[in-house]
């Protein structure tokens, strides 16, 4: 039964971990973990399935599975927690050049790329081929509408207000792992300002990472896409970003 459930779990795109008895009591017992969900199955007690709960949905969020003892009335225990977060999401807000390579590299570091502007002169199947959808919508109709978890990545690059600080704001609402807004630290600080007026908690407006990119002196849309795909992963393996 657990197994049909994690099947189905990871079928959906959804989180998901798997907890394993592999030493001491109880010898083989499992806890499927689901953030939003109730447990199934337990590792023999109480106190010890809402413990590895805890840890299981931190090292999901960190994207990391690995053994643990604990100490419980079942006695002591060694678990083997294993997570299975959801594919990584990129969506790019701005059908520009730079989004062109942006879609190819992401793409080759297993990302599921969402193009989303509404011109539909520029986000054409011909300049993203590489694209898994493209979604021609303004950005404040279209992400709500989108998967965004803890998997996701959000990078604005259009350099239009009307387009680009709607997308900021509504991905600062979601719990999206990065979001990345293209402009110089002028048109950073003017954003923030409209989002403040807006009403977005100073703690949100932390989040943005903004001139988007680590600063390697990029120039063509190849370096700028490769500034941002390490900045992501900076962020995706935990490591500081500026």
């Amino acid at each position: 039964m657990i197994f049909d459930t994690l099947r189905q779990t990871l079928a959906a795109e959804q989180p998901a971990a798997l907890a394993t008895v592999i030493a001491g009591d109880q010898l083989g017992t499992k806890l499927l973990i689901r953030p939003a969900h109730a447990l199934e199955g337990t590792l023999g007690a109480p106190e010890l399935d809402a413990q590895v709960s805890v840890d299981a949905l931190e090292l999901l969020d960190a994207e990391r599975s690995e053994a643990r003892d604990y100490q419980s009335s079942a006695g002591a225990v060694s678990v083997l927690i294993e997570t299975y977060p959801p594919p990584p999401h990129l969506i790019i807000v701005g059908a520009v050049h730079a989004a062109i390579p942006l879609t190819a590299c992401a793409k080759q570091l297993g990302f599921r790329v969402t193009i989303v502007d509404p011109r539909a002169a520029f986000a054409t199947r011909e300049r993203f081929p590489h694209a898994d959808e493209l979604v021609i919508e303004w950005p404040d109709e279209a992400l709500p509408k989108l998967r965004l978890d803890r998997s996701t990545y959000v990078a604005v690059l259009t350099h239009d207000p009307k387009l680009d600080d709607p997308a900021v704001r509504i991905a600062l609402a979601y719990p999206v792992r990065y979001v990345g807004a293209i402009g110089s630290p002028k048109t950073q600080a003017a954003r923030k300002q409209n989002l403040r007026e807006a009403g977005v908690s100073e703690d949100a407006l932390a989040r943005i990472h903004g001139p988007i990119g680590l600063p390697l002196g990029s120039k063509t849309p190849a370096e700028i896409a490769i500034s941002i795909l390490a900045e992501m992963i900076a962020v995706r393996r935990g490591k500081p970003s500026q």
